[in-house]
C-alpha cells in the first residue's frame, strides 16, 4: 500500500512583472513513485493542472538554480525573506510561481522521514510499480499537452 505525504502551500502566480496572485498548490509525495514530487494548482476558472517532476530537482533548486527542459528552480534573493522561484514550461506556455522557502522545506523533509533521499530504489514494490509509475506519468505529460 502506497504512503503519502501532502502539503498546501500558498504561491504567488507571477502572470506578469505588474501582475500576480496568490493561490493555493498542493505537493504530493507517493511512495508509490518515490522519485516523483507532484504539484497541482488550480487557476481561476480553469481545471486543476498537476505537474510530476524530480524530487531530488526539488531539493537541489531550494538552494541553487537547476533544472533543464520544462521544470527550472531557483532560489531569490529577496531581502529578508527566503523564496523559491519555480518555472513550468510547455511549449510556448509558462507558469512561473513564487514560494516562501520554508513550507517547501518542511514537505521535503518529511518525503525524507518517509522515503530517505537516496534510498528511493530500496522500496520493495518499487519494481512491481515502476512501469504502472511509468504509465501514469506517461498519461499525465498527453493529457497536458
Amino acid at each position: 500500500m502506497s504512503e503519502s505525504v501532502q502539503a498546501e502551500v500558498m504561491m504567488s502566480f507571477l502572470v506578469s512583472e505588474e501582475l500576480s496572485f496568490r493561490i493555493p498548490v498542493e505537493l504530493r509525495y507517493e511512495t508509490c513513485d518515490p522519485y516523483a514530487v507532484r504539484l497541482t494548482f488550480h487557476l481561476p476558472g480553469d481545471a486543476p493542472v498537476t505537474w510530476a517532476f524530480g524530487r531530488e530537482l526539488l531539493v537541489d533548486g531550494v538552494a541553487a538554480p537547476c533544472g533543464e527542459g520544462d521544470v527550472h528552480i531557483a532560489p531569490v534573493d529577496s531581502g529578508s525573506l527566503s523564496e523559491v522561484l519555480i518555472r513550468l514550461q510547455v511549449g510556448s506556455d509558462r507558469a512561473l510561481f513564487r514560494s516562501s522557502t520554508a513550507p517547501l522545506v518542511a514537505f521535503l523533509d518529511r518525503t525524507d522521514k518517509l522515503v530517505p533521499l537516496g534510498q528511493e530504489g530500496a522500496l520493495a514494490d518499487f519494481d512491481a510499480h515502476l512501469d504502472e509509475a511509468l504509465d501514469r506519468i506517461l498519461a499525465e505529460e498527453q493529457s497536458t499537452g
